[in-house]
């Protein structure tokens, strides 16, 4: 058995297939008020090969400018659309922390996508825990070091398994090597979604 840095906790299949199901359809909702947009790297310019967008009071955007929060979608300029019940249950029943996310970064992967080795420090209550929803094909995720991206360990992710990043490894490195194209029927073109809840400000 993989033996994970402490503060990383994997619950497989915590959701099952109803719950994927209607999870899915909250999160289509969320692309039809806020639709997917290519971020792009701040230096070089150069396109994630994931689309996203977010819901809940900020969203998490990159672009020339920078990595940030904001309240507002960087195409539309509208707010936000509110984060769905169900993702408030979630981060209520498996965060431990007494205050609600303030965003949800959604993640659409297509077969070649990947995420490279990062660390999640653009917000400043690093006391809440990050919280990762799989959903659709499986992954191989990687985790490294809070130090640094290495040594490191992978292991793979399946559609409705959890994530949780909290503790002494709440800025632990990850990130996504490869997509298994094909592994789940949830999401009828095939693909990916990760919904990744944080909380931004520090509690007063």
């Amino acid at each position: 058995m993989m033996v994970l840095p402490r503060g990383v906790r994997h619950i497989p299949g915590h959701l099952d297939r109803d719950s994927q199901k209607a999870l899915v359809e909250d999160i289509r909702a969320v692309v039809e008020a806020a639709p997917l947009f290519q971020p792009i790297m701040p230096r070089s310019g150069r396109p994630f090969s994931v689309k996203m967008t977010n819901c809940g009071p900020l969203g998490w955007v990159a672009d020339r400018k920078g990595y940030r929060y904001q309240p507002h979608h960087p195409v539309t300029g509208r707010p936000w659309p509110p984060m769905p019940g169900r993702l408030m249950a979630l981060w209520a029943e498996l965060s431990g922390h007494d205050q609600p996310p303030e965003a949800c970064l959604v993640n659409f992967y297509r077969d070649t996508a990947r995420m490279g080795l990062h660390q999640d420090k653009d917000e400043s209550d690093l006391g809440a825990p990050v919280l990762s929803v799989s959903l659709g094909d499986s992954c191989l995720f990687r985790v490294g070091q809070v130090a640094g991206p290495s040594p490191s360990k992978s292991f793979r992710l399946d559609s409705g398994d959890i994530v949780v990043l909290g503790g002494e490894s709440r800025l632990v490195y990850h990130g996504v090597d490869r997509i298994y194209p094909d592994t789940s029927t949830l999401l009828k073109h095939g693909g990916r979604i990760n919904l990744t809840l944080r909380r931004v400000n520090a509690s007063d």
